[in-house]
C-alpha cells in the first residue's frame, strides 16, 4: 500500500495517441477557450459598466458569467497542455486544485441558476412586492451564499480525499476527478462516499428541484394571466430553463458514470460527454443570454458595431 502523501503524480489514461491530429485538437480547444473568454468577459463588462443593468436579474447573470470564466480556466489550459504532451501525468497538488476548481464551478452553476429562478419567481408572481423583497442586501446575501456554500463544501471534500491511502495513481479520464481518486483507495472510504452523496444532493439535486418548482409556479401564473404576461415571462424564463437543462444533462451523465461502470458506453463517447458540461456550458450560457435578453443584446450591438 502507498500513502497518498507519497504519490507525487497521477497518470491520465483516457488520452490516446492521436499523432499529428493532436495539433488540430489543440487549435479547436484553443479556439473554443478564446470564444468562451471573449463572450463571458464581454457580458461581464456590459453588465458592470451600464448602470441600467444593475438590477438583481443581471447581477445574478454577472455572477454566472464570472463562474463560467473560473470553470473554463480550471479545465482548458490543462487540456491544452495534455493534448500536446506525450506523457499524460499531473502532479498531485495540481490534480486536487483542478478537482476543487471544477467541482466548485459545478456547484456554483446550479446554485446560481436556482437563485435566478427564485428572482424570476418573485418578479413574475409578486411584481408589486418585488422591490421590497429583492433588496440590494438580499441580492448581495444570495450571491455570497451561491459562492460560499459550494466553495466550503468542496473544500471539505478535498480534505477528506487527500489523507486516503491509495493503491495506485491511474485515473481513466482526461482530467482529475475526485471519485476516481477515491476508487484508488485501499483504506475505508465510507465517509467519502456518504459525503459525496450529500454534496451531490445539496449542490445539484436540491438546486435543480428548487428551480423546477419555481418555474412550475411561474408557468401556472403565466397561463392564468394575460397574453402579454405570458410573453414577458416566457422571454425571460426560456434562457434560464435552457441553461438548466443543458447543465443538468452533462452533470447527470457524469454522476451516473462515476456511480456506475457504464462499460457498454464507448470510451470516446464517455470522454466527450464528460467534457460536454465543462466545455459547452461556458459558451452556451453567454450566447444564449446575449441573444435572448433584449437589453444585453442592444448594448452589445452598441459596443461592437456602434449601433444606437
Amino acid at each position: 500500500m502507498v500513502n497518498s502523501t507519497h504519490i507525487s503524480y497521477f497518470i491520465l489514461t483516457a488520452y490516446s495517441d492521436t499523432g499529428f491530429f493532436k495539433y488540430l485538437y489543440f487549435l479547436i480547444i484553443l479556439a473554443l477557450y478564446i470564444c468562451i473568454i471573449g463572450a463571458n468577459v464581454l457580458l461581464i463588462v456590459v453588465i458592470c459598466v451600464n448602470r441600467s443593468l444593475h438590477e438583481p436579474m443581471y447581477l445574478f447573470l454577472c455572477s454566472l458569467f464570472v463562474n463560467e470564466l473560473c470553470g473554463s480556466t480550471g479545465l482548458f489550459p490543462f487540456l491544452l497542455v495534455q493534448i500536446l504532451s506525450d506523457i499524460h501525468t499531473v502532479s498531485a497538488p495540481l490534480c486536487f486544485l483542478q478537482i476543487y476548481s471544477l467541482y466548485t464551478y459545478t456547484g456554483i452553476q446550479f446554485t446560481n441558476l436556482s437563485t435566478m429562478s427564485y428572482d424570476r419567481y418573485l418578479a413574475i408572481c409578486y411584481p408589486l412586492q418585488y422591490n421590497t423583497r429583492m433588496t440590494s442586501n438580499r441580492v448581495a446575501f444570495l450571491i455570497a451564499l451561491t459562492w460560499l456554500f459550494p466553495l466550503i463544501a468542496i473544500l471539505i471534500l478535498i480534505f477528506l480525499t487527500v489523507p486516503l491511502t491509495l493503491c495506485g495513481n491511474i485515473i481513466n479520464k482526461v482530467y482529475c476527478d475526485n471519485f476516481s481518486i477515491v476508487k484508488l483507495a485501499c483504506s475505508d472510504t465510507t465517509v467519502n462516499n456518504i459525503y459525496g452523496l450529500i454534496i451531490t444532493f445539496f449542490l445539484i439535486m436540491f438546486p435543480v428541484s428548487l428551480t423546477l418548482i419555481s418555474y412550475m409556479r411561474i408557468l401556472r401564473v403565466c397561463f392564468s394571466g394575460s397574453k402579454q404576461t405570458r410573453q414577458k415571462a416566457l422571454s425571460t424564463c426560456t434562457p434560464h430553463l435552457a441553461s438548466l437543462l443543458n447543465a443538468s444533462f452533462g452533470s447527470c451523465f457524469e454522476v451516473l458514470q462515476n456511480r456506475f461502470a457504464m462499460k457498454y458506453v464507448p470510451n470516446m463517447l464517455r470522454i466527450l460527454l464528460s467534457l460536454y458540461f465543462l466545455t459547452c456550458q461556458p459558451l452556451f450560457t453567454p450566447v444564449l443570454y446575449g441573444l435572448k435578453m433584449t437589453k444585453i443584446r442592444i448594448i452589445c450591438k452598441r459596443l461592437l458595431y456602434g449601433e444606437v
